[in-house]
């Protein structure tokens, strides 16, 4: 029988990679050099999902209010560019990506986080095996609005009846229903089942190889922890 979906799309932090060290210590090191009080791993995590704007908006006291929002947010930017040294995939991605590869399926990235950064990430860690990586770009509007999605889906010749938008986050649940594509929601990341469940989730998964049984495949070994 043939496969219901031919292109998946994934968002980047908290769904294929562990991002949240690089970003709690570039996030701390704007604070402090301006003199504001650092935040833990557990805030950031919290803060993560909207772009680095509303991170830092959230990570600075004040908010786009305080006079040093512009220059934090800078500061955060010029760090996180040299200081990715702590990313990783998490357990399992890598094997999945590969047999998602192999199947056939298109792969993509698509990601809030500015699109510098998505495509250095997905160069460095994917290669090959993701097709497209999209990320935040001046003018073009954020998830949870469909128009990222729509810009992969063009690129990889699919259509929204015929992909599914994989993520860990309340912003990706409703960028899902905004695109009117399939969801399914990963728990190994910066939002518990709970915060998917109650954002509308129906389809959840605890590792790579339960995602790939959900995807349509067989789930295996080698996608699991």
């Amino acid at each position: 029988m043939q496969n219901r979906y031919d292109a998946i799309l994934f968002d980047l932090d908290g769904t294929l990679l562990d991002t949240i060290a690089d970003l709690t210590d570039s996030v701390n090191h704007a604070l402090r050099l301006h003199g504001l009080p650092a935040r833990t791993a557990a805030e950031v995590r919290r803060f993560i999902g909207n772009g680095a704007s509303r991170l830092m908006e959230l990570s600075v006291p004040g908010g786009l209010a305080d006079p040093l929002f512009e220059t934090c947010l800078a500061s955060f930017q010029d760090h996180y560019a040299q200081n990715r040294q702590k990313t990783r995939p998490y357990p399992g991605i890598m094997e999945l990506l590969a047999r998602l590869s192999g199947q056939g399926f298109r792969l993509a990235i698509v990601s809030n986080k500015p699109d510098a950064a998505v495509q250095a990430l997905s160069r460095e860690w994917f290669g090959a095996l993701i097709d497209i990586a999209i990320g935040e770009s001046k003018g073009i509007p954020k998830k949870p609005d469909p128009a990222t999605v729509y810009m992969a889906l063009e690129a990889m010749r699919s259509a929204p009846g015929r992909c599914a938008y994989i993520g860990d986050s309340e912003v990706d649940v409703q960028t899902a229903r905004n695109a009117r594509i399939s969801f399914i929601g990963v728990t190994w990341g910066y939002r518990d089942r709970e915060t998917l469940i109650r954002s509308g989730a129906e389809r959840l998964t605890d590792t790579p190889g339960g995602l790939a049984g959900l995807l349509g495949g067989h789930p295996e070994r080698c996608c699991e922890e």
